[in-house]
């Protein structure tokens, strides 16, 4: 079976799409209408996109209409996953020798008539220093094709499992947990002279907290006004924590909730005057949190993205402006925050050290901006 001779376009293929895959977390993109290409994407990539063009190209012209093709395929995945620059890499397996290539801004073409093409091309040893290493770790024979394709299956599948693990509806303990203690401290305040005490002793203002009360930033997420405050608040959280939950885990569930109702409650001490309680800034960190999370999968849930998360969080900042009496820089506030620290935590299964790096460096000089904001107001 070994001495089976492989197909040199097809060799060419499986050990590139195999190393991108396996290697760089590369994952395959449907382009309807398209025959004998492949592409492939991976977002926190410098070169987001990947195309290898299997088709014959025998003359300039051709190659010209290839390119505007690929060009407007770019343009319309840019659009679709909100970047502003994307770099596509066009290698192209089988062209004539008429055929002059030129690169643009934005496609950076290679022709690969053999694997040592590849592997001497500078801009690919730039943007994938170990593929040259990797290619060559890998035969031209049966046994390796074979090894190759299954280790493609078996990532797949790997992938597929992590998703599904993600998407799977787990019990939302910490959810439950925070409206049930939300539900009981209103209860509580019921009677008028608690209800005074715990406002007097916990609510968040910014004459108590600049004079060192900062337990009050973290107090006042758990006090509401009267039962519709309550209602609007839990209601929301039920609808939407279970899918923050299951997303991030439940740890960075509870922290992403937390520290987005500090920064709620920091943002209303900073830029306003009034007295204010409620779980909303909180909230609005978890719909911050869904934001981070669509777009880090803005590929997959595209109109999951720009169909239901951006449009409901549109849709209660307007109520906020419009109804009167909801602090809106609380709101905006625990938004920004819960961004922050979802890029600092990580989504469940999905946590770059540079991503938690950049997350935790803009979460503290926000954090720092708003204290210092605070200490001279």
């Amino acid at each position: 079976m070994a001495n089976i001779i492989i197909n040199k376009k097809d060799d060419i293929v499986v050990k590139l799409v195999h190393y991108f895959v396996t290697e760089e977390d590369y994952k395959p993109i449907v382009v309807n209408g398209l025959q004998n290409e492949i592409w492939l994407e991976n977002m926190n990539n410098d070169i987001k996109i990947i195309r290898l063009n299997i088709n014959y190209i025998h003359n300039n012209e051709q190659l010209k209409n290839d390119l505007l093709k690929v060009d407007a395929i770019r343009k319309n995945i840019k659009k679709k996953t909100y970047t502003f620059k994307m770099k596509v890499l066009n290698i192209l397996v089988d062209l004539g020798d008429s055929v002059t290539l030129n690169n643009t801004n934005d496609i950076e073409n290679v022709e690969v008539k053999r694997i040592s093409d590849i592997k001497k091309n500078r801009f690919v040893n730039e943007y994938f220093p170990d593929l040259k290493d990797k290619i060559n770790s890998k035969k031209s024979n049966m046994f390796d094709m074979f090894k190759m394709t299954e280790e493609l299956n078996n990532k797949t599948i790997k992938d597929d499992k992590k998703m599904s693990k993600m998407f799977k509806n787990n019990l939302p303990v910490v959810t439950y947990v925070l409206i049930f203690i939300n539900a009981l401290i209103f209860i509580l305040m019921l009677s008028p002279a608690i209800y005074n005490n715990f406002v007097n002793e916990f609510a968040n203002y910014y004459v108590n907290v600049k004079a060192g009360e900062v337990y009050r930033l973290f107090t006042s997420i758990f006090l509401h006004g009267n039962s519709i405050h309550l209602f609007f608040n839990m209601y929301a959280l039920y609808i939407i924590g279970p899918e923050i939950e299951n997303y991030y885990g439940k740890l960075k569930f509870l922290l992403i909730y937390l520290l987005s109702g500090v920064f709620g409650s920091l943002f209303s001490c900073v830029l306003t005057s009034s007295l204010s309680i409620g779980a909303s800034g909180a909230i609005f960190g978890l719909f911050g949190a869904l934001l981070y999370f669509g777009f880090n999968y803005r590929a997959t849930l595209d109109n999951y993205l720009r169909g239901q998360i951006i449009p409901l969080i549109l849709i209660n900042l307007l109520v906020g402006l419009i109804v009167p009496g909801i602090d809106v820089v609380a709101h905006v506030g625990g938004l920004v925050g819960g961004i922050l620290v979802s890029f600092m935590l990580g989504i469940k299964g999905f946590n770059k050290k540079n991503h938690t790096l950049h997350g935790t460096l803009m979460t503290l000089i926000l954090l720092a901006s708003l204290v210092y904001m605070l200490l001279i107001k």
